[in-house]
């Protein structure tokens, strides 16, 4: 926790337009310590579409995740499904803002409100995602009418793992609300020590080092560049993929600042000749490492497939996203060599 720590989080507050930042050495602890923090029990409404991290912390924790299922026009959690899964035991919502695309924060929110609920968001995808405010149910905004979507729900946790738009190496960041929760975030990160002789809370060494810290402040200076042209590849591949049968993607939701963590296309098998698997393996063949990001799906896994809320039946949309999804490479520094040969592989690739 010294300078070059202090002036991350200081700069990372203001970049992303929050009231204050606290830095993690990776993206679990903070997922951890949010829940330890806001005092979260019993149950957890979560998604299965996601890294198993997200719910790793809510069972970590003591409590019991909750799956509900995800709208397929963004791979984040249905609003339309929470409700019903509430009960007297719910406690807390954890939604991930899946690849960037923003969740239904408004809804969401009002969700929680009425149920007395808090609400942490896994934002590991979205450093650097800006949204309308109105729209989306928040209060600080820019001359431009956009929102830093950390500011939706209690709490947001960020990764700043290597294969992310910003990263320190390793890394991650709880974004926080008011400076009383700072302090107590702060205590929890190192040990639970307030002083020399006095540790307050049962804490973790959670803290980010100089180094890292350091190499994060550089790295700042560029991120914007490197969103830029990540948003550039985007378009490349969606102007060659347009109109080839059984491969969809999304389109940029109205009106947001997308960071393009990722660029997940869909493979209809029946469609398209060739399974999303085959696909996925052919590409490998010829040195292109694409991703089946996220599968299997986190209720699959043995750990939680014997959770009631883990059935398939209650998890069509997400397992079927799972079964199609593969994302294709994405990085600011791709030629357009580079993503021709991807792009080759994909529009040649038929039985």
């Amino acid at each position: 926790m010294g300078q070059f720590h202090q002036q991350l989080e200081k700069a990372l507050a203001e970049y992303l337009h929050v009231p204050y930042v606290c830095l993690f050495t990776n993206g679990t602890l903070p997922l951890m310590t949010a829940l330890q923090a806001l005092r979260v029990t019993g149950e957890v409404i979560t998604t299965p579409y996601s890294f198993v991290a997200t719910t790793h912390s809510i069972w970590w924790n003591g409590c019991k995740p909750v799956f509900v299922d995800i709208d397929p026009k963004t791979g984040n959690m249905d609003p339309d499904k929470i409700e019903a899964a509430i009960t007297p035991a719910t406690t807390c919502i954890m939604p991930v803002h899946c690849y960037g695309k923003p969740c239904d924060t408004k809804r969401i929110q009002e969700i929680a409100d009425k149920y007395g609920l808090r609400v942490i968001y896994d934002a590991a995808h979205a450093f650097g995602v800006e949204i309308p405010s109105e729209q989306y149910g928040l209060s600080a905004y820019d001359e431009k009418g956009l929102a830093g979507i950390m500011n939706a729900g209690d709490m947001s946790t960020l990764s700043f793992h290597a294969t992310k738009v910003y990263n320190t190496i390793e890394g991650g960041a709880l974004v926080v609300h008011d400076e009383k929760m700072k302090v107590r975030i702060d205590n929890l990160k190192n040990f639970g020590i307030t002083d020399e002789v006095t540790v307050v809370a049962p804490g973790i060494n959670g803290k980010m080092d100089e180094m890292r810290s350091a190499y994060g402040l550089l790295n700042l200076k560029q991120v914007d560049n490197a969103i830029k042209a990540r948003n550039e590849v985007a378009k490349k591949y969606r102007a060659e993929l347009r109109g080839i049968p059984g491969i969809s993607f999304w389109e940029d939701m109205p009106g947001v600042r997308h960071n393009y963590s990722y660029f997940p296309v869909f493979v209809d098998s029946e469609k398209y000749g060739i399974t999303r698997d085959e696909l996925y393996y052919k590409m490998k063949e010829h040195g292109i490492l694409s991703r089946r990001y996220f599968y299997p799906l986190i209720s699959n896994f043995p750990t939680y497939r014997g959770l009631l809320s883990s059935k398939k039946d209650n998890l069509p949309l997400a397992n079927k996203m799972a079964d199609e999804v593969l994302c294709l490479p994405m990085h600011h520094a791709l030629s357009n060599e580079d993503i021709s040969r991807i792009l080759g592989i994909i529009v040649d690739n038929k039985k």
